[in-house]
């Protein structure tokens, strides 16, 4: 067990021994002041790749030297560029790479595959999901029970924190999943909550509703990249990300998609299908008749958007060079150091955080979400103004994301010492 302090010398020990610490240089920063900032919000949009601008002009290169024909000919021909993601991908959410690809963006993929795996009856139509998710979570579907004729108050069944509690209680998911019964058509949640930064139990979430008959789906908008995932063991149905907060992709980019392997290879499940779905091998054969693909590829409607893709396949080869294992270990570590530098930079400044993330370390990730009790917007403000980039949601909660990949000890250390100077200017 590490010893904390918070010393500027012992953050700077802390990056000595941390062998993601070359990592750092692999990513652009923003500059204030003419010095990098402190970056927390990876959670809403990654540092952008070195690497990415190379992946994108060699596109851009073959589309101006081969036109057309780039889709064959290309180094990394573009009628397959999307094949590439399955492997690496398949390692970071735990699954087969027949099971994963990539195309669209989080809620159009969610809207796609709930065409599959939302299939109310009249005695099975209800739905689950955690109580205020994510705004486009919510809208995607209320506008999908709608879209099946039927009432969102009846069906949608919002697990509620319990009063005066600031996340979920994992027992409380399985009492509204035993209590919905057989009436319960799909569990659909964020596996990461956006704002407190909770993880969900989602293996035995996952198993409960399975146990009664439905269908179980995550949004891992937050989670992959950042925590440990096994979808396939898990026996998950379905699960969409984004590419662009903690696997750097690019503002609004390309989504992941995992599908179960027992769903896969299916003429007749329910699905909006499209040309790039359809069988590889005879896709120019322009047949009438739909031939899915063997594989999670069977859901494609268009073919692939390659420009925006490569940055993606830039950050991932970091992933696979690196591993899941060692970026969640520098993961744990760095969070703890920062819960550590907010509990002494409150006895310093006879102040109140009050972290409403959980504290157990197998129930949060790479964000600890605060409360400044007694501070407002001011002193967000005066942190941007600093060179510190984090996240401001209302009331007085800012959201921290120490990213392994590029955030380092020493700035967890010169966060503390701004947050103080930030409290005792306004003081």
């Amino acid at each position: 067990m590490i010893q904390f302090q918070n010393t500027l010398a012992f953050a700077r020990e802390l990056d000595q021994q941390d062998e993601l610490s070359k990592y750092r240089n692999e990513f652009h920063f923003p500059k204030v002041n003419g010095k990098d900032v402190i970056y927390f919000t990876g959670n809403s949009l990654g540092l952008q790749p070195k690497s990415a601008q190379k992946f994108v002009d060699d596109i851009m290169k073959d589309w101006k030297e081969l036109a057309v024909e780039g889709h064959f000919y290309a180094e990394k021909p573009w009628w397959d560029y999307h094949e590439r993601f399955a492997k690496p991908l398949s390692k970071i959410v735990g699954a087969l790479p027949e099971e994963v690809t990539v195309m669209n963006t989080l809620t159009v993929n969610l809207h796609l595959l709930m065409v599959s795996f939302y299939r109310p009856t009249e005695k099975r139509f209800k739905i689950i999901c955690e109580e205020k998710a994510f705004p486009s979570d919510q809208y995607m579907l209320a506008s999908q029970v709608r879209f099946h004729g039927l009432d969102p108050k009846e069906v949608l069944v919002e697990v509620k924190k319990r009063d005066g509690e600031n996340y979920w209680r994992t027992e409380d998911v399985l009492k509204t999943i035993e209590e919905t019964g057989d009436e319960l058509a799909l569990v659909l949640m964020g596996g990461v909550n956006y704002y407190n930064g909770q993880v969900f139990d989602m293996e035995t979430i996952t198993k409960a509703a399975k146990d009664i008959g439905a269908n179980v789906g995550w949004d891992l908008a937050h989670g992959a990249g950042n925590i440990e995932l096994k979808l396939h063991d898990w026996d998950v149905d379905f699960a969409a990300w984004c590419s662009y907060k903690y696997m750097n992709s690019g503002p609004g980019n390309v989504s992941g998609v995992f599908i179960n392997q027992k769903h896969l290879n299916k003429k007749d499940i329910p699905r909006f299908e499209g040309w790039w779905g359809h069988d590889k091998e005879r896709r120019f054969l322009m047949e009438p008749e739909f031939i899915p693909m063997a594989n999670a590829e069977a859901w494609h409607l268009s073919n692939a958007a390659v420009i925006a893709m490569a940055p993606y396949l830039a950050s991932l080869e970091m992933f696979d060079e690196i591993g899941m294992e060692k970026l969640i270990a520098k993961r744990n570590l760095i969070t703890s150091y920062l819960e550590f530098v907010l509990g002494e930079i409150a006895k310093e400044v006879d102040s109140s955080f009050e972290i409403i993330t959980p504290s157990n370390p197998k129930e949060r990730a790479c964000q600890l979400s605060v409360f400044l009790h007694g501070e407002g917007r001011a002193l967000f403000d005066y942190l941007m103004e600093s060179g510190v980039i984090t996240d401001w949601r209302e009331p007085n909660v800012i959201r921290l994301a120490p990213v392994p990949l590029y955030c380092s000890f020493e700035d967890m250390y010169n966060f503390g010492q701004l947050l103080k100077a930030g409290i005792q200017k306004k003081n």
